[in-house]
């Protein structure tokens, strides 16, 4: 089979058989088509002539790339390779003992209490003010994705219990509390709600000036405007206040299972990395303030 036909087949396998979104089945078919070129370029075109060489020379080829970029485009070809074992269009999975180059754990920035206190410092004038301050305050004391945030309904808040129905990555439903500055601030931001809506109905919590659904873009918008007025770092994006609320709760000892939940984690070890920016908070606080910690 030649390697323009298996890749048709193999992305129409990952959409029908393993639902496969639109965008990653496009990125998968961006890999692929680099991968294919290559190939193209040392006149492989068939599925049967790939050789494990011929990976690495690729890999070697890309070399340029972050490793990142690298790690992804072997991740996308294995697949495939799999792919072309299990429907015994090749004999051998040429990619079987390549292994994916080592990435490097960047550990995510968080703001100090002293930076959230100050960003959540909002004068309430206007109706996108209420809104902006529900959203933040929101944000930081649930953890919450921006994508959660802006697709809540007014029924998956229950103030009464004290608790929001998140529907997490994976459509995965999660039940995470609700702290008192939440609840004061979504009370007022619901009295003045409607004088958003413009007469039209809408179930969505969090609204723009069109009395639509406020967007992921439009939030970013608003919050670079926050940040700048308040003199603050205005590189700091949504998910810097999810990566606060999880550094925030480690270093006042929570438990790295209550945090788990309440961020909508698949695994605990995604959650782990919380208790690294603690440690790291440790030593550079060991090293700034203790006398005997150098000469």
């Amino acid at each position: 089979m030649t390697i323009n036909d298996a890749i048709d087949d193999f992305l129409n396998y990952c959409v029908f058989e393993k639902g496969l979104a639109d965008k990653t089945k496009d990125a998968y078919r961006n890999d692929l088509s680099i991968y294919n070129s290559f190939l193209y370029s040392k006149g492989i075109k068939n599925v049967n002539s790939i050789a494990t060489d011929d990976v690495k020379d690729f890999l070697k080829d890309r070399s340029d790339e972050s490793v990142t970029t690298i790690a992804h485009n072997l991740t996308v070809i294995k697949n495939f390779h799999k792919y072309l074992l299990k429907e015994k269009l090749v004999n051998t999975d040429v990619t079987e003992f390549i292994e994916r180059p080592k990435l490097r754990k960047s550990l995510p920035k968080a703001l100090s209490i002293e930076e959230v206190d100050k960003l959540l410092d909002i004068e309430l004038v206007t109706p996108f003010d209420y809104r902006n301050k529900a959203m933040l305050e929101l944000m930081y004391g649930c953890g919450l994705r921006i994508s959660e945030v802006i697709n809540l309904t007014i029924n998956d808040v229950d103030m009464m219990n004290s608790f929001v129905r998140i529907l997490g990555k994976g459509s995965k439903e999660r039940i995470v509390p609700l702290g008192e500055y939440a609840i004061i601030y979504l009370k007022k931001y619901l009295n003045v709600r409607d004088s958003l809506l413009k007469g039209k109905a809408c179930d969505k919590l969090f609204l723009n000036n069109h009395g639509m659904p406020i967007t992921r873009q439009g939030f970013f918008k608003n919050l670079k405007a926050i940040l700048q007025k308040k003199g603050l770092n205005t590189n700091i994006s949504p998910h810097t206040l999810r990566h606060s609320f999880a550094t925030h709760l480690i270093n006042r000892g929570a438990d790295l299972r209550s945090i788990q939940e309440m961020l909508g984690h698949a695994d605990i070890s995604t959650t782990k990395i919380y208790t690294e920016v603690s440690d790291t908070k440790v030593i550079e606080d060991y090293k700034k303030y203790h006398p005997r910690s150098s000469k």
